[in-house]
């Protein structure tokens, strides 16, 4: 029985050596550890003290560390998408044949328990190179490789898409392999993608092999989509106003509502998705205390401010404009005490509305203009 680490563990340790031969400090980025054992059995592994956890293939957690570890295996494609997969796990499976199985070959080495580097498809050479390469045609048989490129893309902004991988991923979507594609999978990547340094090379690579256009056509504006969500990315923005960010390339509420219809997005996401969209025009405009404040309403900034600070800084990275008018706003009107109007109007319930909105408009001019009129300024 042989163990090796391997995957990304191993990609991120060379590529920190790669780095500090270039003079750069950046650390390694992948910090959880994955093993492949080879020449065991999966009774083997229960009787050294490993606990079977795997569905669909032996996984098994070491009886300390809790890290997984997982028989070398192989797998035959049964059916479309990332499920459709048999796979096969036995002593004689090598290791070169499990990592065959891998999507890019800066992901398919391994290191021995001697230290030794097994890269049988010249990872370490791309990752010198600075290139996203796939290890095997086999690549297209899983059309979630298309995003997981697309995600590394904008993890390691400065590697580039092999030629022939481009081309593979172009003809994986014209040829439907694409189609397979479940919303899980794609939300999961696309988040993970998103919270990446540099989310707008996903987005070009994605554009680039036509699989934005051919699911997703609903995201039109691709180019200043992408630097928005560089901006959102060094801003260290939260996933839900990076995913409001994304979803801005949609040109209507309608475009936004077929976009997510598509996916299973989270709630937090999608409603501020939703917001962005349906108020980004109004954001952009909005001076007068009277418009302002019905910014404010419709984006249900008093029950929910939290969310309505990320729906601004989302604002900001699209659109390259403060809106902190809206932040003073809202802190002006937030102290309207609605409930001795209330008890005020308590006669009148009706009445009641009208003078809690007319009450934080005279807030909101008086904190942003230094006056009490209704009016000022004119739109």
């Amino acid at each position: 029985m042989q163990i090796f680490r391997v995957g990304g563990c191993v990609r991120d340790a060379l590529l920190g050596e790669v780095r500090k031969n270039h003079g750069e400090t950046e650390s390694a980025l992948e910090t959880d550890r994955d093993w492949v054992v080879v020449g065991a059995t999966a009774q083997q592994m229960i009787d050294l003290g490993y606990r079977p956890v795997g569905k669909d293939f032996p996984v098994f957690l070491h009886p300390d560390t809790q890290e997984e570890y997982a028989l070398a295996r192989t797998e035959r494609k049964t059916g479309p998408g990332y499920k459709g997969f048999e796979p096969h796990a036995a002593p004689d499976v090598t290791l070169e044949q499990d990592l065959a199985r891998r999507d890019l070959t800066i992901n398919a080495m391994a290191v021995g328990e001697d230290g030794r580097l097994v890269d049988p498809y010249g990872g370490q050479r791309d990752l010198a190179l600075g290139v996203l390469r796939h290890v095997s045609p086999s690549f297209v048989e899983d059309p979630v490789r298309i995003l997981r490129l697309a995600r590394f893309a904008a993890r390691f902004p400065e590697f580039t898409v092999a030629p022939e991988t481009a081309e593979l991923m172009r003809s994986m979507v014209r040829n439907g392999e694409a189609d397979a594609l479940v919303a899980e999978r794609v939300v999961q990547e696309l988040s993970r993608g998103l919270m990446e340094k540099k989310p707008s090379r996903m987005l070009s690579v994605l554009a680039d092999c036509g699989l934005i256009d051919r699911l997703y056509g609903e995201l039109e504006d691709i180019e200043p989509t992408g630097a928005a969500l560089d901006r959102a990315a060094e801003r260290k923005l939260l996933l839900p106003a990076r995913f409001a960010v994304l979803a801005s390339a949609c040109r209507s509420s309608r475009g936004v509502a077929d976009f997510l219809g598509k996916l299973r997005v989270q709630q937090e996401s999608a409603q501020l998705a939703r917001l962005l969209v349906e108020l980004r025009e109004p954001l952009a405009t909005a001076t007068s205390s009277a418009a302002i404040v019905e910014v404010l309403e419709r984006g249900d900034a008093f029950r929910r401010p939290e969310r309505f600070e990320l729906l601004l800084q989302a604002f900001e990275a699209c659109r390259e404009l403060t809106a902190q008018r809206f932040r003073v706003a809202l802190r002006a009107a937030a102290d309207v005490d609605a409930g001795a109007l209330a008890n005020l109007h308590r006669n009148d319930p009706a009445e009641i509305p009208r003078a809690v909105r007319q009450a934080r408009v005279v807030a909101v001019g008086r904190a942003l203009y230094g006056d009490d009129s209704l009016d000022q300024p004119r739109e």
